[in-house]
Parts: C-alpha cells; structure tokens; sequence
C-alpha cells in the first residue's frame, strides 16, 4: 500500500524556476500538467563495492518489468509507444510545426503514465495533432523502422508496407482521437459496470463485473484463515465462452520479461547483505516462475521479516489500485537502502506500535490483542521502476495480504531523497501565499510543515496500515471497488489522530502540541479545495487517494459545520479553509477512524459505499472553477516526476565488476527512449 504525496500542491516549485542545492539540480523539464524532477541518492559512494554490485543487479531487475506495465495499463499502450518513438526518432520533417510538437507532448506523457490515460485521473488524453499528420508521419517511417509486426492483420507479413500501415493506423485511429472509445483506464462510478467501462488490460475483451466478481467467489475456499490473495498475478480471459486465469509467470503471460527480471535477481544474489536475503530472493524466483500464490505468501513473510539488511528492494505484482475490483496487481520495483539517521525516527514509531493500537479510538473488537513484527525504516531511493516510476509514492507499506499481517506483521518505508527533492524543488512557488488563508498559518506551516508530512507518512505507513483486524469470517475482498480508498482513509485518519497526541512530543517526534496543526490546516486544505487542480471541469473524483482525502476533508467538515469547526470563507472575493477549533477536529477524526475501522472490519460494504460516495466523489462546479482559476495564474504544474538516474558498471578484463558509477545527466525522452531499446521484453501483443 502506498501513500501518494499529500502535500505535493504546497510543495510545488514555479514553472521555469530552477531549484539548486550543492549543484545538484532538483527540477528538469516540464509538459503538459507536469514536471520532472530529479533524486540524488545519497551516499552511495559510501557503499562498498558488494553493495554497489547488489545494487547495480537490483536496478537492471527493477528496469526489465517496463513493458509489463504498458500492457496492462491497455492492450493497445506497447504498440503506441513503439510506433510513436519510431516517429519521434526518425521523422523527417518540420520539427517546429504545431502537429509534431504536440504529438511530442503526447508521447511524453505517454511514457510518464505507461500508456495512453492519465496517471492519477485515469481520462484518456486528448491528441492534439491531426490524424492526417500521424497516418502520414507513420507512412514514412513505417518501412524504415520495421513496424510490420505492429500490425496485427491476418496476412500481416504478407501485406505490403502501405497496407500493413494502413490496417494499423485504421485500428489505432478511434483509440487515439474518438473520445467515446476507451475513455478511462479506470472506471469507478456507482452503478457502471466497471470492467466493461474500464480501458486496463487485467480483464479480455467482453468480460463483465459480475462474471468476474462470480468466478472468483465461486474458487474461494469457506472459512480459509489463511486466504491468497485471488486473482492477483493473472488476466482474466474468455476462451471459447470460458472464463480461465493466464497468469504472469516465467513461460507464461509476460514470460519473457519474467526471465529477465529472474536472470538479474540471480545475478544479484552472490553480493546480498545476508543469507536472510537470499532466502527472499529465491523465493521471489520460485514465485516468478510458478507464479503460485502461496509461495507469494511465502516470500512476503520472509521479505517482512528481514529488517536488518542495509540494502532492499520490492519487485513484483503488487498494488491493485489499476483494477476496478480492486484484485490484480500492477508490476512495480524500487530498490533502496536504509536512511541510517532518519531510520532512528520511524523506529521509536515501531517500538510503540502496541500503544499506538491500544489506544486507538476504534472500538476494541476491532483491535490488535497482540501487534506482531511491525518494522519501519527511512530510506533511500537508488531506482524507481514500473508503477512506482516516473510518478512514484513516498511511501510504502507491505504485504497487502490482511493475514500475513495479522500474523507476521507488515513493514513500512518512508522515502527520504524522493521527499527532499520535493520540498527542495518547492521554493518561491507563491502556492501558500494564494491559497493559505493568512499569515499565521502559512508562519505556522513553515515552522511545522516538513516535520508533520514526514511524520504523517511515517504514521500512515508504519501504524495505520498496520493497526486494527478483520473479524472472523470478513472477507478481504468485500469492499470490491471501494476497497482502496477505504483502507487508504483508514491509514490517513489514523495519522492525522495521532499527530495531535501528546505521545509524539514524549517521543521526541514532535516540538510541542503546536505542530499537528500545520497537518491539519494543509489536510483539510487539500481535501476540500487545492486536490480539484488535478480534475478537469466537469469531472468527478477517481483516484483512489484523492477520493480518501475527499472523503476524511468533506466528512469532517460537514460533521463539524453546527460548530464551525471548520469553515469556508470569502475574503475579497476567494475562497479559503479556516480551521477554527483544531481539538474538536481531532475528535471527528477519532468518529470517523472509529467509523472506518468498523467499515474494515466487518466488511460492510453498502456502508463504505456510502461514505465513498457521498464525500468523496462529488466536485462542487463554482469552487472548482475558482480554484483552477486562482491555480493557473500561478503557473505551476499540478503533478511531479522523477527521472532515474543512470548506474554504469565499471567492468575488469573478466568481465568482474570493480565499480560502479552513478550519472545523473540523462534527459527525460532519452530515459525514456534508452529503456525502450535496452529493456524491450515484450512482443507487442500478449495475449
């Protein structure tokens, strides 16, 4: 489960401004509503040379998954990306005309998002280049670069250049500019049938929600105290009128990038920190080749349970916010190494784990008797691969299976580099000047800020993800489409409870009972006015995380409005939140944790629907218009990236590695256009 940066629209830096601490250079360029950032890993010339090679092997497994993610963000994002980069590269023409730079800015966002829908609002992008331009740009170098295998007619091989490109570009066409075709890559509106609706590629062609929300009940064992976690590492697909599972393995679907990822792993194993970790290795290569759920269940246990290695790395199918159902993962990696000194923080967290659940305002049913294996590190990004990359989470907290951390526990990230080159890229933005409503609270979140979103990541992560139980017999999967946004509001709340206690400042984690304040103002900021500069006019929430911080925000205000605990106020004609009574607002996070923990807990499905539905998911069209008004004077970009930076392994006469090098000069569309020709594991259909 990851935490996507809350504060990311505070901590925002001005289009063309460019951020610079000890010559290195945080921000890079910028398109469409984005902008690319870069990371420095920090000492890493500090590790020695068994390190670096882990780390080095780590990171090429972490690159060979890229093209996993295309296909399953749709079925058409591989085919695209290749036949767009052959014109990007290769096109002879007029560079500077209308129609090539916007088909540029296409396939730019194109590779930030692993296809052809947007990152976190899911709509499909709007082509503002001709489709004369594209059939005749791909005319042209449709021959020169080989594309005869993106066409996907019978006879392909047989046809002629002209006609394979014509049957081709016949077939993309309606993807690309009909905006009625494939509109979302995930659909999550009430009442729709979500799969039918949904653009992503973990279901075939004409299979529907109840089909799939069928076939996976009927195969669940009554009363398994130790379920898998159903459906997460395959496609559903009709055959001949049957629904079967192809599932990602090593000689199954994705295969050949499976063999891939497997090559490097067991490349990196001989200069593992520990024995423990080569355990976790070869399970994760058992895993890939049989793709068995319970030696999933296996390697995730031994991964949690190793806290002591200094280097890490997650890879594989993970998170399901990509599936309307809320069931099959996308592929994602990231490979790190622990942030000593800040470790320190999180760590005083997971010794107090027992207390934080003990005194939990949920109701004590619902509770831990026992709180198990809970770890918390900070660490330190080395590379960020698939769905975590170029968009990445700031947190991660992992396994998502709800028994292994009933009974093993679970284990926490907070991402240093990547929050310091946020807030390092943030300077001089105007951002706080407009929106903040005066100047003691933007004082009060300068003197607070930095501190309190760390913290709430840590909480978030390290204890809200990891507190509270299911009750016997409550299946993880009741929640369905909601279940996402239920447990990420669940981890919010109970880091925005608990920030306000006075445990953190006996802790030594907070200065005084001053600071949660910041949070909450920023919060509450957040959820009810500056998070809509992501959705377009007209647009309701999507975005799992968006939609839980709709729902803490709206719920708390509307709960509190007969005592103003917070209000929306006019002042010259803006809008502005202004928290009035901060403790009272603390006690409806308490209501409405407790809420949310019963929610989780029992399973109640119509209840979580509700709360989702009717908070969460509504734009209010006069206030949206203000706030994307206000923000575009400001000439920001609403959404941050990362480029990777580039390891080079430094080789002797027999091919030993002596050292490796780390560069952090690669251009984004050269990233993006290296990986494509280095980390091209896939055909351009896989079915």
């Amino acid at each position: 489960m990851k935490k996507i940066l809350t504060t990311m629209l505070i901590a925002t830096s001005a289009v063309g401004a460019t951020a610079q601490t000890d010559n290195f250079k945080y921000t890079d360029e910028q398109f469409a509503d984005i902008q690319m950032l870069r990371y420095k890993v920090e000492d890493f010339d500090k590790l020695t040379l068994k390190q670096k090679t882990y780390v080095y092997y780590l990171t090429e497994a972490a690159l060979q998954g890229r093209d996993i993610l295309f296909d399953q963000n749709g079925r058409y994002n591989l085919r695209l990306r290749r036949a767009f980069e052959a014109i990007y590269t290769d096109w002879q023409g007029d560079r500077t005309s209308k129609d090539f730079e916007a088909f540029a800015v296409y396939l730019k966002r194109l590779w930030f998002s692993s296809g052809i829908h947007h990152h976190y609002g899911c709509e499909k992008f709007q082509a503002d280049f001709s489709e004369a331009w594209l059939k005749d740009a791909l005319m042209q170098v449709w021959q020169k670069k080989g594309l005869q295998s993106l066409c996907t007619a019978d006879n392909a091989e047989a046809l002629s250049a002209e006609a394979a490109c014509t049957h081709f570009f016949n077939e993309i066409r309606p993807v690309i500019f009909d905006p009625a075709v494939m509109p979302m890559r995930v659909n999550q509106k009430d009442g729709d049938d979500l799969i039918l609706t949904s653009a992503e590629n973990y279901y075939g062609e004409g299979i529907t929600q109840a089909e799939a929300e069928e076939f996976y009940t009927q195969r669940k064992p009554a009363n398994d105290p130790r379920p898998v976690m159903m459906g997460l590492n395959s496609r559903l697909v009709k055959e001949d009128g049957v629904l079967r599972e192809r599932v990602w393995r090593e000689y199954g679907l994705y295969g050949t990038a499976i063999t891939k990822i497997i090559e490097n792993l067991e490349k990196a194993k001989p200069f593992a920190d520990r024995p423990e970790q080569v355990k976790v290795i070869d399970r994760l290569i058992e895993y890939y080749r049989t793709g068995d759920l319970r030696t999933f269940d296996e390697y995730c246990i031994l991964w949690l349970k190793d806290t002591e290695s200094l280097v890490d790395f997650v890879n594989g199918f993970t998170e399901s916010y990509g599936d309307p159902l809320g069931m099959k993962a996308s592929w994602e990696s990231i490979v790190n190494y622990k942030d000593l000194e800040a470790t320190e923080r999180t760590k005083k967290l997971s010794e107090n784990a027992q207390w934080f659940e003990d005194n939990s305002p949920a109701d004590p049913r619902f509770k831990k008797e026992k709180v198990k294996g809970i770890s918390a590190k900070v660490i330190t990004a080395a590379i960020l691969g698939g769905d975590l990359y170029p968009s990445t989470a700031i947190g991660i907290n992992l396994p998502n299976s709800d028994w292994v951390r009933r009974e093993h526990g679970s284990k926490s990230v907070t991402i240093s580099n990547l929050t310091g080159a946020y807030a390092k890229a943030s300077h001089g933005s105007g951002f706080d000047e407009e929106f903040v409503i005066d100047q003691a609270t933007r004082d009060l979140i300068n003197k607070y800020g930095d501190n309190c979103d760390d913290l709430h990541t840590d909480l978030h992560e390290c204890l809200g993800h990891g507190s509270g139980k299911l009750l016997p017999g409550t299946d993880p999967d009741t929640l369905k489409a909601y279940g996402s946004t239920i447990e990420e509001g669940r981890a919010d709340i109970f880091a925005l409870y608990y920030l306000a206690d006075q445990k953190l400042v006996d802790l030594g984690l907070t200065p005084d009972l001053e600071a949660y304040k910041s949070q909450y103002y920023t919060y509450m900021m957040n959820g009810l006015m500056t998070q809509l500069v992501r959705i377009k006019p007209g647009n309701t929430i999507e975005e799992a995380h968006m939609r839980n911080r709709a729902f803490i925000a709206h719920w708390a205000y509307e709960h509190g409005k007969k005592d103003k605990v917070v209000e929306l106020v006019k002042k010259k004609g803006k809008t502005y939140v202004r928290i009035n009574d901060y403790a009272k607002l603390r006690d409806l996070f308490a209501e409405l944790l407790a809420e949310v923990q019963r929610i989780k807990s029992e399973g109640d499905y119509e209840a979580a629907r509700r709360l989702v539905e009717d908070y969460g998911v509504k734009v209010d069209p006069e206030l949206h218009k203000e706030v994307l008004d206000r923000y575009a004077r400001l000439n920001l970009k609403p959404y941050k990236g990362f480029i990777n930076p580039v390891y080079t392994a430094v080789k002797d006469a027999k091919g030993n590695i002596t050292d490796v090098k780390i560069s952090y000069d690669e251009s984004y569309d050269a990233q993006m256009l290296r990986y494509s020709r280095d980390y091209n594991t896939l055909p351009d259909i896989n079915d």
